[in-house]
């Protein structure tokens, strides 16, 4: 214990489960908790809108909060991460610099600046992967060098793998009484998290996923209280326009490592071996985390993963560039009123249900506007609390049928998919007040009700609700051909990640059928599960990829959705 230590935070904004800040704390005589609000950084990293900014805030005071019960406290400070450590290295007689592994390319790019400043400046150098299940570097190395490009591939290479490593020990105030955190004279005021006010962010709408450590456990206990909903959970049976979220809601915190992803696989393990009976992947909880996983893996490999252009295994569309149509689905303007309030939803409150993730993506993409996957990317990674480089640009990928989904047949109609599971239109009338009075007759098809009842409900379609965008059965058939010929033309691509022995979209976790215009569309009943093991290839791969980046893991949904 000889060295003194600078522990960096970036993710992995929490104290249970982190095995960098544990082997800090076991080299140091003493040890400083940092975070360097780089916002160049961020923003250049990944679109930041204004509720994430307001849960990494809320996640940092939270932090604080814990280290101060501890005996320690958190250093915050903001410029860039280089200019930042350097000085903080000669104040304070640094030896030692510790930070988490992290996979996404931007935090290559700043682990590579940080090892090379460390060199330079003699420091001594400690990294642990606490992010991710596993190291995704065993993962590729044991598939032969390459990521494993289906999930099928993927769970064999686990199976060879074995479990994932055990959470690491708690940590405890005697671990910074052994290893103190040294203080400056009159710098109690000095170092704190900075307000909203101060980054000159303007939030205005309530605070439903208050950001923090301590709010993930709540929220993780709460879940795992019911050990029957953990054992019987299925993804594709939660409903994407319940008034509360159907899954588990943990997403955000999985998001910025407020939450272990190996704590929560391990206590749901132990629930899982007091079952006989129990969902499995990739439906089940730990499917959840797995899909994760898989995103993780593949995206760390990739060249150009959140792009179309230079990426290896996504298929060339010459997807149309139509900036208002963009933004009438952006700012929930297209006239189909399950797709705006899925979308007025995702602006104010920064989280929607997977279903409701994938119906506004096909929508966009495949299904109706033939507008590239890239840009509703951005638009989620803007607001989502849960984005995520790699869970994100998977997602969109899988809903485009621009990789790993091949069932492109399959498209969400508009107006059948949310009326199936709330056919009064409750969300609907939660979401678009403009529609509140309409029937539940008309209320998903408001176009199509007699003048007399859109009068009397005090919404004239075309004056005060949008006309419908477009004749869905019309540009989704134009849509099928172009996507059929697309893929007839880069079959060696499209083969890429998909398992030809036995395609996983095959099994049957939905079924296509045509609704009564005639366009395809999904019904969300299950073929039962095959019994099989946790990594077992041999299981059934659902055809709803792992709930995106901010559908991750919210309970009663974890991207955002358990997941």
């Amino acid at each position: 214990m000889t060295h003194r230590t600078i522990h960096l935070f970036r993710k992995g904004l929490r104290l249970h489960d982190n095995p960098t800040l544990v082997a800090a704390l076991e080299s140091s005589e003493a040890l400083y908790p940092v975070y360097v609000l780089d916002r160049a950084f961020l923003e250049g990293a990944m679109r930041m809108g204004a509720l994430r900014w307001r849960f990494l805030l809320q996640s940092l005071r939270d932090l604080q909060r814990g280290l101060a019960a501890l005996g320690s406290r958190l250093y915050v400070l903001q410029g860039r991460h280089e200019a930042v450590l350097r000085e903080l290295v000669r104040r304070w007689g640094v030896t030692q610099l510790t930070f988490d592994a992290e996979v996404e390319p931007f935090y290559a790019r700043l682990d590579d600046s940080l090892r090379a400043l460390a060199q330079e400046l003699g420091l001594s150098v400690q990294s642990c992967v606490a992010h991710t299940l596993y190291d995704v570097k065993r993962i590729i190395k044991a598939n032969g060098g390459k990521p494993p490009l289906t999930y099928k591939k993927f769970l064999q290479v686990l199976s060879v793998l074995g479990e994932p490593d055990k959470p690491a020990r708690e940590i405890t105030r005697q671990d910074f009484e052994k290893c103190k955190t040294p203080t400056e004279e009159g710098s109690e005021n000095e170092y704190q998290v900075p307000t909203l006010e101060d980054l000159g962010i303007e939030v205005d709408v309530e605070v439903l996923w208050p950001g923090g450590e301590t709010q993930g456990l709540k929220r993780l206990e709460k879940h795992l209280e019911s050990q029957g909903w953990v054992v019987n959970f299925s993804k594709p049976r939660t409903i994407p326009n319940s008034l509360l979220p159907s899954t588990t809601g943990l997403s955000p915190y999985f998001s910025l490592g407020c939450l272990s992803v190996r704590s929560f696989y391990y206590r749901l393990s132990n629930i899982y071996a007091q079952s006989k009976n129990h969902s499995l992947p990739p439906v089940s909880l730990q499917g959840q985390v797995l899909w994760r996983e898989f995103f993780y893996t593949v995206a760390s490999a990739t060249p150009n993963f959140t792009k179309m252009a230079g990426n290896p295994i996504c298929l060339q569309i010459n997807w149309y560039e139509n900036q208002e149509a963009l933004d009438k689905w952006r700012t929930a303007q297209t006239g189909f009123p399950w797709i705006d309030a899925i979308m007025t939803q995702l602006r104010q409150e920064g989280w929607i249900h997977h279903l409701a993730r994938h119906a506004v993506a096909c929508f966009l993409t495949r299904g109706d506007l033939w507008i590239s996957w890239e840009e509703g990317m951005k638009v989620f990674e803007e607001y989502l609390l849960d984005a995520d480089y790699s869970v994100n640009a998977g997602n969109w990928m899988w809903l485009s049928a621009s990789a790993f989904f091949h069932q492109y047949t399959r498209i969400f109609c508009p107006v059948r998919f949310g009326r199936r599971t709330d056919p009064d239109g409750q969300y609907l009338r939660k979401y678009l007040p403009a529609l509140k009075n309409f029937p539940s007759k008309y209320i998903y098809e408001p176009w199509t009700a007699p003048p007399e009842v859109q009068e009397e409900a005090g919404c004239i379609v075309g004056k005060d609700y949008p006309l419908p965008m477009v004749d869905h059965s019309e540009v989704s058939q134009r849509n099928l051909a172009l996507m059929r010929q697309v893929r007839s033309e880069q079959e060696n691509t499209a083969q890429l990640t998909r398992d030809l022995a036995d395609d996983p979209m095959e099994v049957g976790v939905k079924r296509e059928h045509q609704d009564d215009q005639g366009s395809v569309t999904q019904d969300h009943s299950e073929k039962p599960e095959r019994a099989s093991k946790r990594f077992s290839p041999d299981s059934d791969c659902k055809a709803l990829s792992y709930s995106w980046a901010s559908d991750g893991m919210r309970l009663p949904e974890l991207s955002g959705e358990v997941m």
